[in-house]
């Protein structure tokens, strides 16, 4: 009975910690960059990808359009998404090794 007990505990607290591994991470994502707040990740990415010109209006987080420079947001938002990709990926290895 106490090994059940120790095996459902190390689970949840497995589950827990991908939770909050996944928020920190998810608000890291997150940067300023010509007066207005983004989140990288595949939808920022892929929109920027899409446009041809180099100065293009985006709705940022909080709803203003603000002008940017598209190659200089996509080079940005591509840098964040990777460096807290590879940083999450270490994390969420050296937890899944501690179980």
């Amino acid at each position: 009975m106490n090994e059940i007990l120790k095996n459902a505990k190390v689970r949840f607290d497995h589950n827990q910690n991908k939770k909050i591994l996944k928020e920190k991470y998810e608000s890291k994502m997150m940067f300023a960059h010509n007066g207005g707040m983004w989140n990288a990740g595949p939808l920022l990415i892929t929109t920027l990808n899409t446009f041809e010109d180099d100065t293009i209006v985006l709705e940022d987080l909080y709803n203003n359009p603000i002008q940017v420079n598209r190659i200089e947001l996509l080079t940005e938002a591509k840098q964040r998404w990777q460096e807290q990709m590879n940083g999450w990926l270490n994390e969420f290895n050296q937890n899944s090794r501690q179980r």
